[in-house]
């Protein structure tokens, strides 16, 4: 019986270091991921947005989407 609980106490304590290494993975990812999406962040702003060009953008969606449309407000 104490060889069950042995064989038992190696299979949690591998299945524990699987989800540690399974952890460090996914963490690692998720870091690469937001890294990449933080550059596009900073590419957009400089690239897209840089040297006055902001006041050159066009927004597909803007006049489409007002903050406060009278017509949804207006009683009557």
């Amino acid at each position: 019986m104490t060889s069950f609980w042995l064989f038992l106490s190696k299979v949690f304590k591998w299945s524990f270091g699987f989800y540690d290494m399974f952890g460090t993975v996914l963490n690692w990812v998720l870091f690469l991921v937001a890294c990449a999406m933080f550059c596009y962040w900073c590419w957009v702003l400089v690239s897209i947005l840089g040297n006055n060009k902001d006041k050159k953008y066009y927004s597909p969606t803007e006049g489409k989407f007002p903050y406060y449309d009278p017509n949804v407000y207006k009683k009557g």
